[in-house]
């Protein structure tokens, strides 16, 4: 965070990468020297295609979701496949009912 907006991310791929490049020297840095900045940032707005989509081309994990430029939360690829899950499963289930009651 800086002054309240999101100033980067910091995962743990950054990690990864940074131990790699620095080795044991990595825990003497700052998270602001080997997070990703600027960080992919979504509204609450957001649809969740356009969230998973955004996730799968920049080969993210996490979304901060903000809001006026102020964090709100944290979206995982995890949450949102269990979302379309959840409605594909709904829909079919509706689909079914629908079929029986034919």
């Amino acid at each position: 965070m800086n002054g309240g907006e999101v100033a980067g991310i910091f995962s743990e791929r950054d990690v990864i990468r940074c131990l790699q490049e620095h080795g044991p020297a990595a825990l003497e840095l700052k998270i602001s020297e080997v997070m990703t900045a600027p960080a992919l940032i979504v509204m609450p707005d957001e649809q969740v295609m356009g969230a998973l989509s955004l996730m799968t081309h920049r080969r993210v994990r996490h979304l901060p979701v903000a809001s006026e430029g102020r964090l709100v939360g944290f979206v995982s690829i995890g949450d949102l496949v269990k979302f379309r899950i959840d409605q594909v499963e709904a829909d079919a289930e509706a689909m079914r009912a629908y079929i029986h009651q034919a």
